[in-house]
């Protein structure tokens, strides 16, 4: 394996080589960026809102022994709950569209299946003839997205039972029917722009970044976590590596599962004719093209002046650790 040592006089810093993993935090801001350039022809001059739809920890265990078909079920469950409450007319009486990102973790790593919705205020009506702009500041009410979700994952989780899918405790159904099931919804953007930069921060996350990492003795791995329960503190957390790596390891999803899908008037069959007609009728123009960094250029700032750090020899594995030796102070 080939290594890139960047430097400045005094002071150097290595670059591994991309690996290429899509569960790997260094390899995945490129893929963001172009990723987030289609998504930019897509905005509305709409306020946007984000929907958090979270599982039950009870279905923890499934999810590890079943992840593909449980998060599945979740990504159809919450379509078909935010599509049906809101073509309803007592909401909104519109056809919407959104899109959903699965997350499988929290700060602590520990296993936290939810989806992030993020939805363009309103939507066509039934006709495809007017744009319905929604009647309250919370675009639809969560406890009655709830009460619809658990309704809708639970009848689902029954067919793939009837169907010998999986295998769980006849009980399991009855008890996740007495939990209230947590859908978030989060104040209204603003500009459009406020909601690229927004979902920069939740479409390639893994589940922890290098940022957050403090240190490695061999032994010990040291990381930045947020505490939700005790006001946001920070706090650090020091776990052996193998309790480290299995935690991460959860959140290593199925090979080729999509974790970005698009639903509604967003769904691919027909997205670009639609949003052509929503931006007719809401009488606006399509945004300007985003201007994508060259991917060649430095991306490394130096930690002390900010200058860009030049890039120097691809190294070896062998060559890197003989550079990085620390001198003999014997």
């Amino acid at each position: 394996m080939l290594s890139v040592a960047i430097w400045i006089p005094a002071l150097q810093a290595v670059s591994y080589n991309s690996c290429r993993n899509r569960h790997c935090p260094k390899c995945q801001a490129q893929a963001r960026q172009r990723w987030l350039a289609r998504r930019e022809q897509d905005l509305l001059p709409v306020p946007y809102f984000h929907v958090v739809f979270t599982l039950p920890h009870t279905l923890n265990p499934l999810c590890q022994r079943h992840p593909r078909l449980l998060y599945d079920l979740l990504f159809r469950a919450t379509a078909e709950t935010m599509l049906e409450v809101a073509a309803d007319p007592r909401h909104l009486g519109a056809r919407i569209g959104f899109l959903s990102i699965l997350h499988t973790w929290g700060q602590n790593l520990h296993l936290h299946p939810h989806l992030h919705c993020v939805i363009p205020a309103g939507g066509f009506d039934r006709a495809y003839s007017l744009w319905v702009h929604p009647r309250y500041a919370f675009f639809l009410p969560v406890k009655v997205l709830s009460r619809v979700f658990r309704g809708k994952y639970l009848a689902l989780l029954q067919h793939a039972l009837r169907k010998h899918r999986i295998e769980c405790p006849s009980t399991l159904v009855r008890a996740l029917l007495k939990d209230d099931w947590v859908v978030y919804a989060k104040p209204a953007f603003g500009e459009p722009v406020r909601v690229l930069r927004y979902l920069g921060r939740y479409t390639h996350r893994v589940a922890i970044s290098n940022q957050r990492l403090l240190s490695f003795d061999g032994h010990h791995v040291r990381f930045r976590w947020k505490d939700y329960a005790h006001g946001n503190r920070q706090r650090i957390m020091t776990l052996t590596a193998s309790e480290f790596l299995r935690r991460f390891c959860q959140h290593v999803l199925p090979k080729a599962f999509v974790r970005i899908r698009h639903f509604g008037y967003l769904a691919n069959a027909r997205r670009a004719a639609l949003i052509a007609l929503a931006r007719q009728q809401l009488a606006c123009q399509p945004p300007p093209s985003l201007q994508l960094t060259d991917s060649t250029s430095a991306i490394w700032r130096c930690p002390r002046c900010g200058a860009n750090m030049n890039i120097g020899p691809n190294l070896t594995a062998q060559q890197l650790a003989f550079r990085c030796k620390p001198p003999d102070s014997s």
